[in-house]
């Protein structure tokens, strides 16, 4: 007669004082995918979508704090009639915290009950799982607080029903499991495995930050990406560079007036993604508050450009994702590895950026091939010193053809000798042409820093780019491979098209730069070329160049976390 092993439930050990309890809702995010509870509860990730913003808004009556919750015994005592909306509990033995929607009962014994904002599902229990662990979880916790406490009942608002959920063996077995599991892999920090191709994925909130179609088809998965990660951004930078303006928060909106109290311009925060700070710029302090409770960056220049740093609030909670940063910066293998591919990246998208621009009939055949023969070399390098050779050997060739991509000009136009170009030059800038390419890159450099501060990364510590006072090193890095396409790229557009004349710069001590007419219009073409629209070379969807810098920072992350073989740099075709 064969004897089977019963199995014992082994609870996980009481917290101590520095151990974060697991909010409840957690544990729902945990039974329905792994991966969302550890990119919320463990990295700090969240995104809104229209189905959190409809919850929220379903959920506000419950939201407001209504009766009250006596002791158990008091309760038993004196048989209350409890009637109590928006109580927090929490256990240390459980390890959980949670905010119960509605509390009924009499004495004390007690029913929770929690609503969500859609219709009942047609299940055979008539709720899905994640919701009745999540449920249990909060019998769990009034149990623990001496209450009676055998079934809950979740209220679905869409459909207007209240569905019964029955606390029994089988539940509280799937419930501890869920306690325990979501527990350990947080404790392991090893982030779970994305989903394959789920229906689940194209809803969720965290699908633009999870990537999993995107991990997956780089791991050589056989399923193309879906185009999941591809959001609409309605939220763009406001500019300020009047001199001596004030910005303040007046209701929903943030206001911009001169020194005398003229309202210059008006935005509504929600459509405002960062402020970009140009000259002597007064910020009210409740407007910078407002500005840092929700995530919107303010980043500082000097009045010609120069960038001097962000402002945030608190920042990203993913220490993990700088922890594997730091690790990786300090790997003089790991650094040359980072480095080739944003070089070689960099001269192939140069590469493509003479091609396509190039105004002569004769083709730049041997240009080309000296460019190609150059970034293998940068593929191949065995050390940041070779490696840096190797690039400014690359951007002699590219700079010392540059001029062939703006249009011909006739002898007479008086652009002739204001955009001619030989040679790059910087700090300062002496000629327009290199202080519209110092300007861009200097744009390029606020955008990454921006994204990479979001995204959760130290912007300042880099890998190609050594580290040193007031540079993000990170930055840096990250913009290479976009130069050509982001910063040059909106130089040829703004002279071939005609936006910025030669009037449009001042030049004082030989220095040039663009006037506050110039600097708008430049600063116009720039925004339009990161809204503009690409195909994915490797995912096969369309995206903006905006929504693609996060994407690669994200990719970059999923490299570091050991989640990915390779970081894919971007190379246009």
């Amino acid at each position: 007669m064969e004897h089977r092993q019963g199995e014992l439930e082994l609870p996980f050990p009481e917290l101590g004082v520095d151990q974060p309890l697991i909010p409840v809702r957690m544990l729902n995010e945990h039974v329905y995918c792994p991966r969302l509870a550890y990119l919320e509860w463990v990295q700090g990730e969240w995104a809104d979508s229209a189905d959190t913003v409809e919850g929220r808004h379903k959920h506000k009556r419950v939201d407001r704090r209504a009766g009250d919750l006596p002791d158990a015994q008091t309760a038993e005592e004196e048989q209350a009639d409890i009637h109590a909306r928006s109580i927090t509990l929490s256990s240390n033995a459980l390890g959980l915290i949670a905010k119960l929607d509605l509390i009924e009962g009499e004495g004390s014994t007690v029913t929770p009950v929690d609503y969500k904002r859609g219709k009942r599902p047609h299940t055979a229990r008539g709720v899905y799982d994640p919701e009745r662990v999540q449920l249990c979880a909060q019998g769990l916790l009034l149990r623990e607080h001496g209450y009676t406490c055998e079934e809950g009942a979740i209220y679905y608002v869409g459909s207007k029903e209240r569905v019964a959920v029955a606390f029994d063996d089988e539940l509280l077995s799937l419930t501890r499991n869920a306690i325990a599991e979501l527990r350990t892999m947080a404790a392991g920090g090893h982030i779970p495995a994305p989903l394959v191709d789920s229906p689940k994925c194209p809803r969720c909130s965290l699908v633009t930050i999870c990537l999993p179609d995107e991990v997956q088809f780089l791991k050589q998965a056989e399923l193309s990406p879906r185009p999941l990660a591809v959001p609409r951004h309605e939220a763009l930078p406001l500019y300020i560079q009047h001199y001596s303006a004030k910005l303040a928060k007046k209701g929903d909106e943030l206001e911009v007036a001169d020194k005398d109290g003229r309202v210059l311009a008006t935005a509504r925060v929600r459509e405002v993604s960062q402020v970009v700070i140009q000259g002597n710029i007064y910020v009210t302090t409740p407007c910078l508050q407002e500005l840092m409770q929700r995530g919107i960056p303010i980043t500082w220049h000097s009045y010609g450009g120069f960038f001097f740093g962000h402002t945030q609030g608190n920042g990203h909670k993913n220490v993990e994702l700088r922890t594997a940063q730091f690790r990786a910066s300090f790997d003089d293998r790991m650094c040359l590895r980072i480095a080739r591919g944003l070089v070689a990246a960099k001269i192939s998208n140069c590469r493509t950026q003479l091609r396509r621009n190039w105004k002569p009939e004769d083709k730049p055949e041997r240009l080309l091939a000296d460019l190609k023969r150059v970034r293998e070399q940068a593929e191949r390098a065995n050390s940041l010193e070779v490696l840096l050779g190797l690039e400014g050997h690359a951007a002699a060739l590219y700079f010392g053809q540059f001029r062939q991509t703006l249009k011909p000009l006739t002898p007479d136009d008086e652009a002739v000798t204001a955009f001619d170009f030989t040679q790059r030059n910087r700090r300062p800038p002496a000629d327009p042409v290199n202080a519209m390419l110092s300007f861009a890159y200097t744009m390029l450099a606020r955008t990454w820093t921006t994204v990479l501060s979001a995204v959760g990364f130290d912007a300042f510590r880099g890998f190609y780019h050594q580290p040193r006072y007031g540079r993000p090193a990170l930055a840096l890095d990250m913009m290479e491979p976009f130069r050509p396409l982001l910063a040059d790229s909106v130089v040829m557009q703004v002279i071939n098209n005609g936006e910025v004349h030669p009037t449009d710069f001042v030049s004082v001590a030989g220095s040039v730069n663009l006037d506050a007419g110039g600097r708008k219009r430049f600063i116009g073409a720039f925004e339009r070329r990161l809204s503009h629209e690409i195909t994915h070379p490797l995912f096969g969807y369309r995206l903006s160049y905006r929504r693609l810098l996060e994407l690669q920072a994200r990719l970059l992350g999923r490299f570091l976390l050991g989640e990915l073989d390779e970081y894919p740099n971007f190379t246009t075709r």
